[in-house]
């Protein structure tokens, strides 16, 4: 199962790295690295303020010289903090270059193949006040000179709703990082504008989240009556969900177990028949969940 993130085929099951922060050991990480990779992985999911660079600086220790096949995806927009919140807005054009640039030197490349701009227009993430209130037109110049001068090739979003999206579109944007799984569809009407601009639409929190307002997938009663009717864990229905709801779906579960990622990469081979995935179908919501900005840290 592969789809296209702009001018790169990957594997639709991919792998999002912001758990390997300093809370997993070096050797641990980069077991599940290099796992991923033997599955055939070939997206992996990352920023400079994961763990303040180290999530991109054991990448580059636990992968490098990468295989040729490998989609690198970073984001900027936000930058560590000291302090009770471990992040900070970075939405000034000056700083989404200087976070390029670091994620140049982590992950020792010459060029990011894709860089989101994590915005803050939606939740989870941090709220932008003062001078962090910055608009979209201004970022996207820096980020398609940044482009122009080879340190980032695609250009994705994240936190962006429709309006957002449109307003990129002139940018040539290659995917859309949102919140959504198949509990919370919030997001769906953006879903559908980035399939029917043939944009990759990149989930987070495929599953839900710990954090309030995302509810978990796999606590859901229908999603673990279809998973024991399936011989399936509820992960991986939530998963294969989202794969069959569009195809221009990619996932990036992440995990710090090995035995995890296993599952998720092996959701690609779940069939949901469709009595179930009417079932499931039935249990999302389309309705925005309120979310407190200043609860969350940046994804």
């Amino acid at each position: 199962m592969a789809a296209q993130i702009g001018t790169h085929s990957v594997h639709r099951v991919g792998y999002g790295a912001m758990q390997l922060d300093q809370q997993v050991g070096d050797d641990d990480a980069a077991t599940v690295l290099r796992r991923a990779v033997e599955l055939g992985v070939n997206h992996i999911d990352t920023a400079s303020f994961y763990g303040a660079g180290e999530v991109n600086r054991r990448i580059r220790r636990a992968l490098a010289p990468y295989p040729d096949d490998l989609l690198i995806v970073s984001k900027v927009g936000a930058t560590p903090a000291a302090g009770p919140r471990p992040l900070q807005p970075a939405q000034k054009p000056e700083q989404l270059r200087a976070e390029v640039e670091a994620n140049l030197t982590e992950l020792g490349l010459e060029c990011i193949p894709v860089m989101n701009l994590r915005r803050l227009d939606l939740g989870p993430g941090l709220a932008a006040e003062g001078d962090q209130v910055v608009s979209l037109d201004d970022q996207l110049a820096e980020m398609i000179a940044l482009r122009d001068e080879g340190k980032i090739g695609g250009i994705g979003l994240s936190a962006v709703d429709t309006d957002g999206v449109r307003a990129a579109l002139g940018a040539g944007i290659v995917c859309v990082q949102n919140a959504y799984s198949v509990l919370d569809r919030a997001q769906e009407a953006t879903l559908d504008l980035c399939a029917a601009q043939d944009i990759a639409w990149v989930p987070f929190f495929p599953l839900g989240s710990a954090f309030a307002g995302f509810p978990s997938v796999t606590d859901n009663p229908d999603v673990q009556a279809v998973a024991a009717e399936l011989d399936a864990t509820p992960a991986q229905v939530g998963l294969a969900w989202l794969l069959a709801h569009s195809s221009h779906t990619l996932l990036i579960p992440g995990t710090r177990s090995v035995r995890h990622l296993e599952e998720n990469v092996a959701a690609a081979q779940v069939t949901l028949p469709p009595g179930a995935l009417e079932r499931l179908d039935a249990v999302g919501s389309t309705d925005a969940q309120p979310l407190d900005a200043g609860r969350f840290t940046a994804r």
